[in-house]
């Protein structure tokens, strides 16, 4: 009987996450995901299931470990509109960092698998509900500490923050020129003034 290798299952599915990061689902390979995760093909099968279920589950740990982290500095701060400045700056630092910009990795999962693959789709749409509500959330506190002139429709103007961040992202990935990002997060944020 082969000897069960020991790993730590949330590091080699960070690598996991990596991979298609950097590569999409599609283009991922098992060969590529065994030789980043550094475990067996037996291993990544017992442990995740095939592809398709690492990726979902490479999904949820991006959203626990990654926009969890965003979201709830968003919504523990005392600030309103400064709080989502700073969500916005955040994006922006990220993808003018050293490791280039990747983009979002639940924003490229949209973009490649939403419309034919109903669960990631399903995971996609409760990113989006998740930012959402910390958008309006953090509306309603700017406005109720006066940072934020009454507005008829607070929801729809987290929509169009949501939108501003994932297109933000999208502009990102072709040019992560820091002045082109801060100029478009300006534009965004004016509706807040």
């Amino acid at each position: 009987m082969g000897r069960h290798k020991e790993f730590d299952r949330n590091a080699v599915l960070e690598q996991a996450m990596d991979v298609f990061w950097e590569k999409g689902y599609e283009a991922t390979s098992i060969q590529d995901l065994v030789a980043r995760m550094q475990i067996n093909r037996g291993s990544l099968y017992d442990t995740f299931g095939d592809k398709h279920s690492l990726y979902l589950t490479a999904l949820d740990h991006y959203r626990d470990q990654h926009v969890s982290q965003r979201l709830k500095a968003l919504l523990k701060s005392s600030e309103g509109v400064e709080a989502i400045r700073q969500f916005f700056n955040g994006l922006v630092a990220t993808w003018v960092g050293d490791r280039g910009c990747q983009g979002c990795f639940m924003i490229n999962s949209m973009v490649e698998l939403a419309i034919r693959d109903d669960e990631a789709a399903g995971k996609a749409a409760a990113h989006m509900a998740a930012v959402e509500d910390a958008f309006y959330r953090t509306l309603l506190r700017a406005q109720k500490q006066g940072e934020l002139q009454h507005h008829p429709d607070l929801r729809a103007l987290a929509r169009f923050l949501i939108n501003s961040a994932n297109g933000l992202c999208v502009v990102a990935k072709v040019s992560p020129d820091r002045a082109v990002l801060e100029d478009i997060v300006t534009v965004t944020l004016s509706v807040l003034n």
